[in-house]
């Protein structure tokens, strides 16, 4: 894990000092990956340089507590709302690093919440990344991991939902379905883009260990 990454010089330069160490060992070459941590305004004004500067990087991850202090954001509670700004202050900061992450297919993960007794504080906080599609988030105690693996792993009812989208699309576009582009499950319609979302349901559905309560039943005749 790099921390405070600003550049992808940083980077670059982590990545030399790796091969270096790879050739010493009779390593292969790339072996070792490189996790950039976003700590710093710096860091995210070149977060897109810093996700491509090198295929080492595996991961790109928010450090919130570092990157409030660097911008001067009036909160001593990591990932907490603040009452006196009514919309989302770290919105942006989490769409600019996942934009960056999923344009060099790389991970986004969310930074730590430091209230480790509070677990309905962290599951609140996390809700929010999960929502817009990071990966996972760092835990600091065991006591975080349940809810950890409960917020970023989909609900059954969706997870469900997803394999069904799946099976009946394969099943619309065969010639034995008629070889549809478009078709009606129950009152939704779906098309190549409905199967593309929910290829990622289910995907972190069968990450996640999670096995479907429901099936694709093709229509007679």
């Amino acid at each position: 894990m790099l921390p405070k990454v600003q550049s992808a010089s940083h980077v670059q330069w982590l990545d030399l000092t790796l091969t270096q160490i790879e050739k010493a060992l009779g390593l292969e070459v790339g072996r070792i990956g490189i996790e950039a941590q976003i700590e710093n305004a710096a860091g995210l004004v070149n977060v897109d340089a810093i996700a491509g500067a090198s295929p080492r990087v595996e991961t790109v991850i928010f450090g919130p507590a570092d990157f409030m202090a660097s911008v001067n954001m009036r909160s001593l509670v990591v990932g907490a709302l603040i009452p006196e700004y009514p919309g989302d202050p770290y919105h942006y900061i989490l769409m600019r690093i996942l934009m960056a992450a999923r344009m060099h297919d790389k991970q986004a993960i969310d930074g730590p919440f430091l209230q480790i007794r509070d677990v309905d504080g962290f599951r609140e906080v996390a809700k929010r990344s999960a929502a817009l599609g990071f990966d996972g988030k760092w835990v600091l105690h065991p006591g975080q991991i349940d809810a950890a693996n409960e917020v970023y792993s989909p609900a059954q009812a969706d997870y469900d939902h997803a394999e069904l989208i799946l099976d009946a699309y394969e099943f619309y576009t065969s010639e034995a379905g008629g070889r549809l582009g478009a078709v009606m499950l129950g009152d939704e319609m779906i098309d190549e883009a409905s199967r593309k979302m929910a290829l990622v349901i289910a995907a972190k559905g069968r990450a996640a260990g999670m096995s479907r309560t429901t099936s694709f039943t093709p229509p007679e005749g």
